[in-house]
């Protein structure tokens, strides 16, 4: 890299005029190999000459380790420039505050703002592994985390196993295997989201007091904070202090009763602690977990050792080897969105005494779209080689009624019993040893021409727990 400089007194032509290039550089070439300063390093350094003839001058940069970043300026002119923002007689950043997920910090003002008037604002930078000597160094190492940020995996829908004259969609899945409540997909699995990168940049204008929040509990941070001149785009380093989060408040634990549901209630982004322990010896630990809401995350441990954590939305079944004496601390932390409430069940008992209903893999709703008249729908679903109780409802709502709306507005868990007696179109009992021939249609009838319904099937268990299918919409023809 070469840097031209301004001219001098001692590099000028009798006249006044500057020299002309070709002769500044056989200047230079009298002098090559002459070497003024070197450093080597990671941090902020600068080179001050008072007094050095015109000419060309050689900038020479070499990476040590990886590719890297860097930033220079160049000036003639030292004394009046002040490029650099400068620190006050306490460049220290203080934690003024601390809490489980919050984090307060303060710093004194630069004189280059209140005192000269330039424009500077403040930048902090937040991250888990070290304090930065620049914000070179954290907008480098901020480049490099976006740059190999993983693609999400795409989620994981249902595999159906349905059939073709029904509507279904065949799966590769054979019919001899069991299709109970002992599938790991009887709802939708949410894909984890990539990790975020694990370092912020936050500019805050020119105050000098600031709240980072949405931090882990018992998590150390390092804080920085950066003097940026706005005019120049230059900035300086205060002294970066780091932080631990406080820990979370310690939870009652709630302790789980074999084959007995639990109802839990979940805070907005709060936790929820369950445990389990089996008095007898068990080959098997069978965890139904049924959302009411919105989704939760569940994590369980045997004896401290993880052996499961996913996003669950509806209903899902999970199987755990079991071990003798074992004990299982099951934490559920609950949406961004909103509160969550969901029913648990953990049990070693076998399937057959399940308070939950067996489900088929494939809980949707198929509608038949040639069947449709101006007062009435054809639908069908499928059940299992379980005799259950199946009660359908319906109701009518308006045409931009979307599936957002539906989710909102509707209770996963509430059952039959909670509907009106007028959305009621029936209750059958309903099963099938062949599962290829598990699948029941029916028609609803009464209807008015040209509305759009909601329709809801719910499969009742033995012990009065009920689940919800996939709600469907529908709309009858409008002219006939």
């Amino acid at each position: 890299m070469e840097l031209r400089s301004a001219a001098t007194s001692s590099g000028t032509h009798p006249k006044g005029e500057p020299e002309p290039l070709d002769q500044q550089k056989q200047q230079v070439t009298v002098d090559e190999g002459t070497e003024l300063f070197t450093y080597k390093g990671n941090d902020v350094e600068s080179y001050v000459a008072t007094s050095t003839p015109s000419g060309l001058y050689q900038l020479e940069l070499l990476s040590t380790e990886k590719d890297s970043n860097f930033k220079v300026y160049a000036t003639t002119t030292p004394e009046s420039d002040q490029p650099y923002p400068e620190l006050p007689y306490d460049p220290r950043v203080d934690v003024t505050a601390l809490g489980r997920t919050t984090v307060t910090l303060a710093w004194k003002p630069t004189p280059t703002g209140f005192l000269m008037g330039q424009p500077v604002q403040y930048c902090v930078v937040i991250n888990k592994e070290h304090n930065f000597k620049s914000m070179c160094a954290a907008e480098a190492k901020i480049s490099i985390d976006d740059a190999f940020m993983l693609a999400p995996k795409p989620g994981r829908d249902f595999s159906p196993f349905d059939f073709a004259h029904f509507g279904f969609v065949p799966s590769d899945i054979g019919f001899g295997k069991d299709r109970g409540l002992t599938s790991n997909k009887i709802s939708r699995a949410y894909t984890v989201k990539p990790k975020a990168s694990d370092i912020q940049k936050v500019c805050i204008g020119n105050k000098n007091i600031f709240t980072v929040s949405d931090l882990k509990p018992d998590t150390q941070y390092y804080f920085d904070v950066f003097a940026v001149n706005s005019a120049t785009n230059t900035s300086t380093a205060y002294v970066g202090t780091f932080a631990r989060t406080k820990e979370e408040a310690r939870q009652k634990t709630v302790e789980l009763k074999d084959g007995k549901v639990s109802d839990v209630f979940i805070k907005r982004k709060g936790s929820k602690f369950l445990r389990f322990a089996p008095v007898s010896s068990h080959q098997r630990v069978t965890l139904f977990v049924h959302t009411c809401l919105d989704a939760v995350q569940v994590q369980v441990r045997r004896d401290g050792k993880l052996l499961l954590s996913q996003n669950v939305e509806g209903i899902r079944q999970f199987q755990l080897r079991g071990k003798p004496k074992a004990k299982y601390l099951i934490r559920l932390r609950g949406s961004r969105k909103g509160a969550s409430t969901l029913k648990v069940l953990a049990t070693t008992r076998p399937s057959s005494k399940h308070p939950f209903p067996s489900l088929p893999e494939d809980t949707r709703i198929k509608a038949f779209d040639k069947l449709r008249t101006c007062s009435s729908v054809t639908v069908a679903w499928l059940g299992t080689q379980d005799r259950n109780k199946y009660c359908i409802y319906r109701k009518e709502v308006a045409d931009n009624y979307g599936e957002e709306q539906r989710r909102r507005e509707q209770n996963q868990c509430a059952g039959p019993e909670t509907r009106r007696k007028s959305e009621k179109v029936l209750c059958k009992y309903f099963h099938s040893p062949n599962l290829q021939k598990a699948v029941t249609t029916e028609t609803i009838t009464g209807l008015e021409p040209g509305k759009t319904y909601l329709l809801d099937v719910y499969v009742v268990g033995h012990s009065g727990h009920s689940v919800k299918y996939q709600s469907k919409l529908v709309k009858t023809r409008k002219y006939c």
